[in-house]
C-alpha cells in the first residue's frame, strides 16, 4: 500500500456555541401544524415530533456525541472540486481487508459508528482475526461535513467515481464495498467502474437494480413465489402511500429546501418519516443516534444539497439505462421490515454469490441490528 496522499488533512468536528444556541432558540419557537387523527397516516404526528424536540432541548447532549465522533480519526480531502469528509479507522490486524462503507439519504456516516469496533477488532466482538477490516466511511458529496455541493451533476455515477478516487488516495488498490439505500446503488456502480479493484460488494436496503421498475408482465408475475408476491405488494403499497418524498426531491427540491433549511422542526419531521418506517416502528432506531444524524444535517447546512441527489439522478439518462454485470461477487442482505428486493431482478446486472434473508431489522439494519448486520458482512467477505 502506498503512502497516504498529502492532499488529505485531519479533521475534527467543532460546532460553535452560537450555532447550538441558535438551534435551541429555533426549536423553542416551533409552530406546530394542525392535525386530525394524531396517527402516522399523514406523516409524523405532533406528539412524536414534540417528544423529539423535548429530548433535544433536555437530556440530549450534543457535546458528548461530538466527542464520541471525534474519538475516531477523521479527514478531509477535495475530489472533483468537492470537499469529502471521511472516517478512516485501521485495524490492528496486519493485512486487514479494506472496506468502504456507503450511507444513503437521510442517513450519514453516523449509521456506522456502532459497527466500527466489530469490523476493525472482530476478536473482541465474537469474530475471527481473519474477519478484520480497515474501514473508510465517507460523508457523500452534499451530505454532512462534506458540505453542500457547489455545482450540478453530482449523481450516483459521479459519486462512485469520487469514492473510487478516495480509495486510491488512501493507497487501497483492492477493497470491498458495503452500502445501504443510496449506498446499495453506488456500491455496485463502483464495481462496474473498477471490477479489477473491488473484492466484493455487499448491500442491504437495496431497491434500484433489485426491484421491478414499472408494471410486471402477468406471465412473469405468475412465476413468482408467495414471498415474492408479498414483496411486490409491499413495494406497491410503498410507492402509492410513501413515495412522495422522492417525487418532490426528484422534481422541485429547491421548494422543499426552504422549509427544511430554515426550520429545524421541519427538517426533523421530514427525515424522521423515513427513519420511523412510516409509523410502523417509530422506536426501531435508537433516538440519540437518529438525533445526532439530524444535528449533522442541521449544523452543516446540507439539508438542501442532500436532497438534490434525487434530482440529479432523476435527470441522469445513464441512471435508467440497463447496467452491465461487472462480475464482482455481490451479497444481498434483506432485513425484516425492509423486504422488497427480489433476487431475479438483482441477478440481471449483479453476480449474486450470497443472498440472506432475516426476519427482523429494517431499512436501517446497521443501527437496528448491528450484530446481525456485522455478522452478515463478515460472512460475505469471508466467503471470498
Amino acid at each position: 500500500m502506498s503512502m497516504i496522499s498529502s492532499l488529505i488533512t485531519p479533521f475534527k468536528i467543532n460546532v460553535s456555541d452560537a450555532a447550538l444556541s441558535n438551534l435551541k432558540s429555533k426549536l423553542k419557537d416551533t409552530v406546530f401544524p394542525s392535525e386530525i387523527d394524531g396517527g402516522f397516516s399523514m406523516g409524523p404526528n405532533n406528539r412524536y415530533i414534540n417528544g423529539l424536540l423535548s429530548h433535544l432541548l433536555g437530556d440530549y447532549d450534543w457535546r458528548a456525541e461530538e466527542a464520541k465522533i471525534n474519538a475516531f480519526p477523521q479527514f478531509m480531502t477535495t475530489i472533483d472540486n468537492q470537499s469529502i469528509h471521511f472516517l478512516h479507522i485501521k485495524s490492528k490486524v496486519a493485512g486487514a481487508t479494506p472496506l468502504l462503507l456507503i450511507h444513503g439519504w437521510p442517513g450519514s456516516f453516523v449509521e456506522f459508528l456502532g459497527v466500527i469496533g466489530p469490523l476493525t477488532d472482530p476478536v473482541a466482538h465474537g469474530g475471527r482475526v481473519e474477519d478484520a477490516f480497515d474501514v473508510v466511511i465517507p460523508s457523500l458529496p452534499g451530505f454532512g461535513f462534506s458540505g453542500p455541493t457547489r455545482e450540478k451533476g453530482w449523481n450516483n455515477g459521479r459519486i462512485a467515481r469520487a469514492l473510487l478516487e478516495l480509495m486510491s488516495r488512501l493507497g487501497y488498490d483492492r477493497f470491498g464495498v458495503q452500502g445501504g439505500d443510496a449506498g446499495a446503488i453506488i456500491g455496485p456502480e463502483i464495481g462496474r467502474l473498477a471490477p479489477e479493484r473491488v473484492i466484493g460488494v455487499q448491500v442491504n436496503a437495496a431497491t434500484m437494480g433489485f426491484i421491478p421498475m414499472g408494471p410486471i408482465d402477468p406471465a412473469e408475475l405468475a412465476m413468482f413465489s408467495p414471498a415474492e408476491l408479498g414483496r411486490v405488494q409491499r413495494l406497491r403499497r410503498f410507492m402509492a402511500e410513501h413515495f412522495g418524498f422522492n417525487a418532490i426531491q426528484s422534481s422541485r427540491p429547491q421548494v422543499l429546501a426552504y422549509g427544511i433549511s430554515d426550520s429545524p422542526a421541519g427538517l426533523l419531521a421530514w427525515i424522521s418519516d423515513l427513519f420511523t418506517s412510516f409509523g410502523d416502528a417509530p422506536d426501531a432506531v435508537d433516538r440519540d443516534t437518529f438525533l445526532t444524524n439530524f444535528m449533522i444535517y442541521w449544523f452543516t447546512g446540507t439539508a438542501a444539497s442532500s436532497i438534490r441527489i434525487y434530482y440529479e439522478n432523476a435527470h441522469d439518462p445513464e441512471a435508467w439505462s440497463p447496467k452491465a454485470n461487472s462480475g464482482v461477487p455481490t451479497g444481498v442482505a434483506v432485513f425484516g421490515r425492509d423486504e422488497v428486493p427480489i433476487r431475479r431482478y438483482g441477478e440481471s446486472a449483479n453476480t449474486i454469490t450470497r443472498w440472506t434473508e432475516f426476519d427482523r431489522g429494517g431499512h436501517y439494519a446497521v443501527i437496528e441490528e448491528p450484530a446481525l448486520w456485522a455478522g452478515e458482512v463478515r460472512a460475505f467477505f469471508a466467503g471470498l
